[in-house]
């Protein structure tokens, strides 16, 4: 803890009172523009790889970076969903999972987790992604097959979150764009989902052919 106390006093001194305007603006309500859903790991932190500063990002957290269909049961994923969607509404969310990921582990081995009841049901909400790498693979999987269900992983939560009512409205009305993202610790890169070649690309290839796409329509127009 003594890091964290040291921490909060070197916050109030040296960085506070170099972004004093920044918070004042903060203190009175906020705009963020993205609703970053990733996972609890203690070694993601969606602000330093994003670069984004306080304010910037709606985050929400949990194990798997999981987004539960949505159902009558109000649950804090869904109710921090609806609220960044309906509320502040967000123009984007990022559905972000990681490499190495414990979450993504249990689910490929549920027996191990026997002692831990709630993760295990909780990771009940990652079984399609396990399901279709098993179909992929032939039949069983193991951790060898971490990467591919992380990835698989990421493309069925963006299904779920599509079903929550607020983010379906808004997809129909394109007020709003889904991404999902799998970031490597190790490296540093970030591999995004193309839904229309149903791969993952750079994080520079997708969103340079996008900007490509962007600009030969206005072009056309």
């Amino acid at each position: 803890m003594n890091h964290l106390i040291s921490g909060v006093a070197k916050f109030q001194k040296d960085v506070f009172p170099a972004k004093e305007a920044t918070f004042k603006k903060l203190a009175n309500g906020q705009n963020p523009e993205v609703l970053f859903i990733t996972c609890s790991d203690s070694r993601i932190d969606p602000n330093l790889v994003t670069q984004t500063g306080p304010g910037e990002l709606f985050i929400c957290r949990n194990a798997g970076n999981v987004v539960p269909p949505h159902s009558n049961q109000t649950g804090g994923m869904t109710a921090s969903i609806e609220f960044a969607v309906a509320a502040l509404g967000v123009e984007h969310i990022v559905i972000c999972g990681h490499t190495d990921c414990g979450a993504m582990k249990g689910a490929i081995d549920p027996e191990a987790l026997e002692s831990l009841p709630h993760v295990k049901e909780w990771l009940g909400h990652c079984r399609v992604a396990t399901d279709v790498v098993k179909e992929r693979c032939g039949g069983n999987i193991d951790h060898s097959h971490l990467s591919e269900v992380t990835k698989e992983n990421v493309i069925q939560q963006l299904q779920h979150i599509r079903t929550h009512p607020s983010v379906a409205a808004k997809l129909a009305t394109n007020k709003i764009q889904l991404h999902g993202w799998v970031y490597d610790i190790e490296t540093g890169s970030v591999l995004c989902y193309n839904e229309s070649t149903r791969s993952f690309e750079t994080i520079k290839q997708l969103y340079a052919n996008t900007a490509q796409s962007t600009s030969k329509g206005a072009e056309t127009r």
